[in-house]
């Protein structure tokens, strides 16, 4: 197989990553046939995914928004995936140039792409790296090249802790992240959950993909907000996605409970 221009030459082309199949639910192209397939499957079972991926993007467009107006200037974005429309700087960036974005993924696609899309912008680097490391993270060049750790900055976990397992103790990677965050800092969550509507469907498609792209956990509203622990939720706390400071009041929908996701943001005193 020749590999397209974009894609590094290491990548495993053969296994479907969870970033190039949110790309193909998104419609973008940094993708290959074995990441259409698994996401065609996946959507078989839950048609409104792909709906449910978009209100997810919409969500941090808005935290994002919210946080450039509470004076955050400074943003790592964990777990990012492939760049597309709305990416984390171009919102901050086009309310003030001077915000500062790291992108941190483990798909090397991701990566690349990220690294191409930023060139020429010396306000945001994009770098491969584990979630489940921070001190690793942390401590990159590129990242402290970046960021102030003494000054209040947004961290951004947005669709990514529902992969990783409760033997990898989330809720103290979480944590780990929380102490290095200066006081004043945000951090901004979204997580996928069983108990929104479509229950059944939702479980299947779970498995669905655990069997083709990667290893997903759902948890509990009440799990989810344990990741905030002693930080200040932002109103309204957490809840479904497009319940979340919605830009207009139809925007929430009949029954927000469709997007089987919570989200939040919370502050550190």
């Amino acid at each position: 197989m020749e590999l397209p221009g974009w894609a590094p030459a290491t990548i495993d082309y053969t296994r479907p990553s969870p970033a190039r199949v949110y790309d193909v639910h998104l419609g973008g192209f940094h993708n290959f046939a074995v990441d259409r397939e698994a996401a065609d499957q996946v959507r078989r079972f839950m048609p409104e995914l792909p709906l449910i991926l978009r209100a997810n993007r919409s969500f941090l467009r808005r935290a994002v928004l919210h946080l450039v107006e509470a004076g955050v200037r400074q943003f790592l974005d964990l777990g990012s995936g492939i760049p597309t429309v709305g990416n984390v700087h171009e919102v901050a960036q086009e309310v003030d140039p001077g915000c500062r974005v790291v992108y941190v993924d483990l798909d090397p696609v991701a990566v690349a792409h990220g690294r191409e899309i930023l060139a020429g912008n010396p306000a945001a680097v994009a770098i491969q790296g584990d979630l489940r490391q921070p001190d690793t993270i942390v401590a990159d060049d590129a990242v402290r090249g970046l960021l102030d750790f003494t000054q209040p900055l947004a961290v951004l976990m947005v669709a990514v802790l529902h992969f990783v397992p409760d033997d990898d103790d989330p809720v103290g990677i979480v944590n780990r992240y929380r102490k290095m965050m200066a006081p004043g800092s945000y951090l901004a969550i979204s997580h996928a959950s069983l108990e929104g509507s479509g229950t059944d469907r939702a479980s299947v498609a779970t498995q669905e993909y655990t069997s083709r792209v990667a290893d997903f956990y759902m948890r509990g509203r009440s799990q989810i907000a344990g990741f905030f622990d002693d930080f200040d939720l932002v109103d309204p706390g957490v809840v479904y996605l497009t319940e979340w400071r919605p830009e207009l009041p139809e925007d929430v929908g009949e029954d927000p409970r469709w997007t089987s996701t919570f989200a939040g943001v919370a502050r550190r005193r």
